[in-house]
């Protein structure tokens, strides 16, 4: 079944998953962004504006003095003016993102120009006290065998967003991760690591601030252990979905674990210095906040992503863009629905919307089977891959 036979995951479906994100989760954050930030008459205004659209359910399009207008204009044609939830959902999801920034005067002159309006949320999550927690719990990982170690590393930014799993290295830890494992490929990424002299690693971020540092932590195994000669870690160029990584949240990211006692400093410190070498890279390519799939990606990204041993990919967003964001029947394969990525690619996902491939049909029925919400709560998680 190729993509275009597909039909895309829409927000028009009663009781689904994204038409609750259009309804609750859109006015909420635009009420949450108002509050966080002094913002001027103008900047207040132009928030009510657009908590008004979203609440009316009529998409508007870009004003035209918008530096991107051109762009939107051709990605939204034929969509404005109608309703939000009647187009698919990645799609609509990533244009609110777009609007929220024109709202906050991120693009605009004046003084809110590329202030990240999750800024705040970002910021007290990184300075939270759970995060000393969490970065001394790496001085237990570093004493485990080495093979566990790698296994708590990667556990660790697969369930990055589940706070209280981050760097769980316990007994009671590992076997809730395993429940919650609906597909486990974890020894084909380290077997594509292993497979020659070491090569550059892509590594697609998801998140800032707590699910950013156990990324940041397993690139730095990458590089310490020989498994990667170079690390590329992708990031967004500008403020997208509330908490994605951006360069400037690298660069806090690194000196929270640079600062921090033990085994965390002691990464942060190697990290550190792999940027500055040119072992640790970063790109914000546009097309990272483009509201496309990957299957779209320009040419440029496709051969950065050719040239790597293996494309990890972080969290939900980047599953979605990797498969398209389409109503696939669940069991169909992963390998076949990422036939079109232009080398291997490993996805460290957590479920958190409908979006699902590569599931055996036993597994679907006992997930199923007994009635509790699973796809789209955190709850599961999935390591997929395609050689």
């Amino acid at each position: 079944m190729s993509h275009d036979a597909v039909p895309p995951i829409m927000g028009n479906v009663p009781g689904s998953y994204a038409l609750g994100v259009f309804r609750e989760r859109h006015p909420a954050l635009i009420r949450q962004v108002r509050e966080a930030l002094p913002y001027t008459p103008d900047r207040q205004e132009a928030l009510d504006r657009l908590l008004d659209e979203a609440v009316r359910d009529v998409m508007e399009p870009l004003d035209p003095s918008e530096h991107d207008h051109a762009a939107w204009a051709e990605w939204g044609r034929g969509r404005y003016g109608g309703r939000w939830i009647d187009v698919p959902f990645l799609w609509a999801e990533s244009f609110f993102y777009r609007k929220l920034l024109s709202a906050t005067g991120y693009f605009a002159d004046g003084p809110w120009r590329g202030v990240d309006p999750f800024g705040p949320f970002k910021q007290a999550e990184l300075d939270g006290p759970v995060v000393d927690g969490e970065l001394a719990a790496l001085d237990e990982t570093a004493a485990l065998p080495p093979e566990e170690r790698a296994r708590a590393l990667l556990l660790g930014s697969l369930w990055g967003n589940r706070a209280d799993l981050s760097f769980n290295v316990t007994e009671t830890g590992e076997r809730e991760r395993a429940t919650g494992l609906v597909v486990d490929d974890g020894e084909l990424l380290w077997s594509l690591l292993r497979q020659g002299a070491p090569g550059k690693v892509c590594l697609v971020a998801d998140n800032a601030g707590r699910e950013l540092l156990p990324d940041l932590v397993l690139a730095d195994h990458l590089l310490a252990e020989g498994l990667a000669g170079e690390v590329v870690l992708h990031v967004k160029p500008q403020p997208y979905f509330v908490s994605d990584a951006t360069p400037a949240d690298v660069l806090a990211c690194l000196r929270r674990l640079a600062a921090a006692p033990g085994q965390a400093g002691k990464a942060g410190g190697r990290l550190w210095r792999a940027m500055g070498e040119g072992r640790l890279t970063l790109r914000a390519h546009p097309f990272a906040c483009a509201p496309l799939p990957y299957r779209d990606m320009p040419a440029d990204l496709r051969d950065d992503f050719a040239s790597a041993s293996v494309t990890i990919t972080k969290g939900d967003l980047n599953y979605r863009r990797l498969t398209g964001d389409l109503m696939w029947p669940a069991t169909t394969p992963f390998p076949q629905v990422t036939a079109y990525f232009p080398g291997p690619v490993v996805a460290l996902r957590t479920l958190k919307s409908d979006v699902l491939t590569g599931v055996p049909e036993r597994t679907l029925a006992a997930l199923d089977a007994d009635g509790a919400p699973w796809r789209t709560t955190g709850t599961h998680a999935m390591i997929q891959g395609r050689p």
